[in-house]
């Protein structure tokens, strides 16, 4: 049952990152899922490393999407995804 609510939750992160990013025309359901999975790790990772990975869900959702935003530049700066 947990996979089911990482998967939810990681296509609803990565949705509001692609949106953020403005690649949402670009991105199907399968990508906001894996951005929104791998986003929120690499988050979670920096946020980690900086000592700001303790907080409320809200602060954690935050990390979550502001992870997703650097997964997609790093994306779009490799060329997987154009500017629109």
């Amino acid at each position: 049952m947990s996979w089911i609510v990482s998967l939810i939750i990681g296509g609803i992160v990565g949705w509001l990152a692609s949106i953020i990013m403005k690649t949402n025309e670009q991105m199907g359901l399968i990508a906001n899922v894996i951005v929104g999975i791998v986003g929120s790790m690499l988050g979670f990772w920096i946020a980690g490393l900086i000592g700001f990975a303790e907080g409320g869900v809200i602060i954690r959702f935050i990390i979550s999407i502001a992870g997703a935003v650097l997964l997609i530049f790093i994306l779009r700066a490799l060329g997987i995804f154009k500017k629109a």
